[in-house]
């Protein structure tokens, strides 16, 4: 039997692939360079899309590197232990992802010009992604329903810890040049503006048949057939059956399996812990 978690800092993690020597090594060792761009999120809030289409900006809408190289080896989990060491032996600039909170990251990069994009998902749908997810997997601890998840989740037991505390402290950085804040509800509203968005932010300039291509080969549908980014090929001990990586990926779905008094629970304690942000501040208020 595997323990639920590994336990570093106060915050649960996955108990499969991250050990805390890692955990330490990134928050302590591990040196972000000026040229590094990080993507990071809170898990189930669009991580995969936005790598995706990070890669294909690269590629000017070449799909060849997406389709012959995982996910997870182009732009590696910095907290993972066989991300970890990609990522110290990689020459040039480097794509990193990472879920993790700010207090435990890469000391590094407070002093760094390194850029950085901050993808936020509404916290009712990442919750709900969440609970299908793990209770899929081997690598958390199971819910007998969603009820208890939500209980879990507003009290930050789960892999990662609080989602409201994990974005309070990211967003701290909103006002910085090298910081991009992006919102799933924007993505899927208008995927093309966002994609330009992140190729203002990258420097990149795209011709308008690169940045249709980009659109093209990041869509939902095209995401769930390549195997090089669906986690098809994710280690079978690790998912159970029924696992699917990429569920419907839409927004507003929390709306079809809150109870009224689950959503009223949770609207109780978002208002607690984001007072302070500007109104309007999210796009699913």
């Amino acid at each position: 039997i595997m323990p639920d978690y590994t336990w570093f800092e106060g915050i649960p993690f996955p108990a499969f692939g991250i050990p805390k020597e890692t955990l330490q090594n990134v928050c302590n060792k591990f040196v972000v360079k000026e040229e590094d761009l990080i993507l990071l999120t809170y898990p189930k809030s669009g991580t995969n899309w936005l790598i995706e289409i990070v890669c294909l900006i690269q590629t000017k809408g070449d799909p060849k590197w997406i389709q012959s190289v995982t996910i997870w080896d182009r732009s590696p989990w910095i907290e993972t232990d066989l991300g970890y060491d990609m990522l110290i032996k990689k020459k040039g600039p480097r794509l990193i992802t990472s879920h993790l909170p700010m207090h435990l990251f890469s000391k590094s990069l407070f002093s760094s010009k390194a850029k950085v994009i901050y993808l936020i998902r509404n916290p009712r749908d990442v919750l709900v992604s969440g609970y299908y997810f793990w209770g899929k997997t081997t690598l958390a601890k199971k819910p007998d329903s969603l009820g208890t998840y939500v209980e879990w989740f507003l009290k930050g037991y789960v892999p990662y810890g609080s989602w409201f505390e994990h974005i309070r402290a990211w967003l701290s950085m909103r006002e910085l040049d090298n910081f991009l804040l992006l919102y799933y509800e924007d993505m899927k509203k208008d995927t093309m503006g966002t994609i330009k968005k992140i190729c203002d932010f990258l420097g990149k300039k795209l011709e308008p048949d690169e940045l249709d291509l980009v659109l093209k080969y990041s869509s939902f549908q095209v995401m769930k057939e390549n195997n090089m980014s669906n986690y098809n090929l994710m280690e079978k001990e690790l998912i159970l059956p029924g696992f699917t990586f990429m569920r419907n990926g839409t927004t507003g779905d929390w709306k079809n399996h809150f109870t009224v008094a689950q959503a009223e629970a949770f609207d109780k304690v978002f208002q607690e812990k984001m007072a302070g942000f500007p109104p309007g501040m999210f796009p699913w208020d």
